[in-house]
């Protein structure tokens, strides 16, 4: 089958929806499938990968990492006719969906769309009119989940809330999954982080992985590790991404009295092959997202036998199974900050919860999610769903 992925973001962009795309073409392509990507370029990146088509683009206002796709691509009516996709895949509903979604009523092809993320839970980065935003964002994401054939979620609470908006359209569950089999075949030796940033052996340490953005929470994690801190010395908290906030994340931990250097150290973006190691390093994983679809680092860091605590969350309730591999709490220091101290204390039931960690990440490994995404594919091209719908947009009259 020949797929076409149309997103607003690819390498070397970092984001959940970034490594979910990633992850799903290896799976994908081992089952012989012909992935093509279609994504914004990004300025001094070299492509390195074949089937990689990059649509020019302009830096976001208030993301410099992020950029904007122009959605005009000479030639590209051509070249996907010579490519005779049998399928397209979208990964959002703003510019680079759209695209996908007109070449996919041009050429009658069934399409898909992946909801990765709530994106009303994303207007506090407008600098006003946030709730006018908030609901105007609902009714236009909606309103494309209507345009596709199926809607792929990461998680049941993401598929309940659009079901409350009577969205007709077929919603499968389908978390993005984890490559198992590379945390399995990883030869870890030594400790990379204890290496590398010279932790002391005794430290027990804590790791967080995700973008360096206000709804990940991290003012909280800081501020509740200062209060583990104060009760274990010997605790390091590792923080593993890049973002807009890191200047400031920064500074907090200083006016906090902690060390950049000893206690909280920031180690910025990492390649996956580095980052499997570094969750191999770490002793618990800890995570104070507030807003996550899916939260897939949670899955990566169960897959390297990590228990987890966690904020109680959209995503994270279908990843973490409370008091089985890991502890989910409100969102409150003091309960937070006790769920770390009982896992660091309590050996007998850290081992319980590590021993269950490895079998969620096994449940919901990338080769069984692929499988379940293919099958999604193989009904709508055998059933030949095409609603045939003109685009009525701006984009209908600017896409060559």
């Amino acid at each position: 089958m020949k797929i076409g992925i149309f997103t607003d973001s690819y390498k070397p962009y970092t984001s959940g929806v970034v490594t979910s795309i990633n992850t799903f073409k290896m799976e994908l392509e081992k089952l012989g499938h012909e992935i093509y990507i279609f994504a914004p370029n990004y300025p001094n990146y070299v492509e390195t990968e074949d089937r990689v088509y990059r649509y020019y683009s302009v830096p976001a206002p208030t993301n410099p990492d992020f950029t904007l796709a122009i959605p005009v691509f000479p030639g590209m009516k051509y070249l996907l006719r010579k490519l005779d996709l049998d399928l397209i895949h979208v990964h959002s509903p703003f510019t680079m969906g759209r695209v996908g979604l007109h070449y996919a009523r041009s050429f009658q092809l069934p399409i898909v769309f992946t909801y990765h993320t709530l994106y009303d839970q994303y207007v506090h980065y407008l600098p006003v009119a946030q709730e006018l935003a908030r609901e105007m964002t609902i009714k236009f994401s909606n309103h494309f989940c209507r345009q596709v054939d199926h809607l792929i979620v990461p998680s049941s609470e993401v598929s309940n809330i659009l079901s409350s908006y009577d969205i007709p359209t077929p919603i499968s569950v389908i978390p993005t999954g984890v490559p198992v089999q590379l945390f399995n075949q990883a030869r870890v030796e030594g400790n990379i982080l204890r290496e590398r940033y010279h932790i002391p052996a005794e430290n027990k340490i804590l790791l967080n992985v995700g973008r360096l953005t206000k709804e990940k929470n991290l003012e909280f994690l800081i501020e509740c590790f200062a209060r583990v801190r104060r009760q274990r010395p010997q605790t390091t908290l590792v923080i593993t991404a890049q973002g807009p906030q890191e200047a400031a994340l920064k500074q907090l931990t200083v006016d906090l009295g902690l060390s950049l250097e000893r206690d909280v150290i920031f180690t910025g973006a990492l390649p996956f092959e580095t980052l499997i190691h570094v969750y191999f390093s770490a002793d618990l994983f800890v995570f104070s997202s507030i807003t996550e679809t899916q939260g897939l680092v949670l899955v990566e860091a169960m897959a390297a036998g990590l228990p987890v605590v966690a904020i109680k969350a959209f995503g994270v309730l279908d990843m973490v199974d409370h008091g089985i591999n890991g502890l989910l709490t409100e969102c409150d220091q003091e309960e937070f900050t006790a769920a770390i101290l009982k896992m660091l204390d309590d050996d007998k039931a850290y081992q319980y919860y590590r021993h269950n960690a490895l079998i969620k990440a096994e449940q919901i490994s990338s080769p069984n999610m692929a499988l379940q995404l293919e099958k999604v594919y193989q009904d709508l091209t055998n059933r030949n769903i095409h609603r045939r719908k003109p685009v009525y947009d701006w984009l209908s009259r600017m896409v060559p």
